[in-house]
């Protein structure tokens, strides 16, 4: 595939990840006032099926990353140029930001607003941790093992799930993270908490990595799905 066509996949793709999780946000802040349960549910159903079906539209133009941790573990584990890094990681931070501008225009909210919602604790980022973890299992398993085919669904399934087993509602994404922090709503992440998130991001990828190394040692294809 083009160096610029595999961009352009990541950049719409991340761009679409973060408009549907923080417009899903927003429109759930106005449609459930005062219920945060229902609000994250709401958030949670939209981001799972949104996220399905960007990796169903995407996958076979850039194999539907999204995701930095998912790239950098694509690139390792299944000994890929380092270079995609540079195309890749770029567009999924530019699309996440312009996404989060997006969806908050769209509910006529400020362009972008640093968000003020304050995202710590050890037990938050432990949740990050689990919530990576997870989903560079659930993705390298599948495509280890011959069974890529399955991995929207079953990405949009665990991502879905882990919004509400994760204590930190599950961002298991660096770029989302940032783009989370330019929309003052429901979704956002201050800036102040953003990079601790990202940290725990990376650990949960390295562990991650190492169980799939452990547990699913044969090397299949080349990764096609995010998150």
């Amino acid at each position: 595939m083009s160096s610029a066509r595999a961009a352009a996949g990541e950049f719409l793709g991340s761009a679409g990840l973060a408009t549907v999780v923080v417009g899903s946000g927003i429109a759930a802040e106005r449609l459930s006032p005062g219920d945060t349960g229902l609000q994250l549910f709401e958030n949670a159903f939209a981001t799972a099926l949104g996220l399905t079906v960007l990796i169903l539209v995407f996958a076979t133009i850039s194999g539907a990353h999204f995701n930095p941790v998912v790239t950098l573990a694509d690139i390792t584990l299944h000994r890929e140029k380092w270079s995609i890094a540079a195309v890749y990681l770029p567009a999924q931070v530019i699309g996440c930001i312009a996404g989060a501008i997006l969806a908050n225009l769209m509910f006529a909210e400020p362009a972008a607003a640093w968000s003020t919602t304050q995202r710590s604790g050890w037990p938050l980022l432990l949740g990050e941790v689990v919530a990576t973890a997870g989903l560079i299992v659930v993705i390298f398993a599948l495509v280890r093992t011959g069974r890529s085919h399955l991995a929207a669904p079953a990405v949009g399934a665990y991502i879905g799930a882990a919004y509400f087993f994760t204590s930190s509602s599950s961002f298991a994404n660096p770029a989302i993270t940032i783009g989370r922090m330019f929309t003052d709503t429901f979704a956002g992440i201050s800036p102040a908490s953003a990079l601790p998130f990202i940290a725990a991001q990376i650990v949960g990828a390295a562990l991650g990595w190492i169980a799939v190394r452990a547990l699913f040692p044969i090397t299949g294809k080349r990764v096609t799905v995010e998150a």
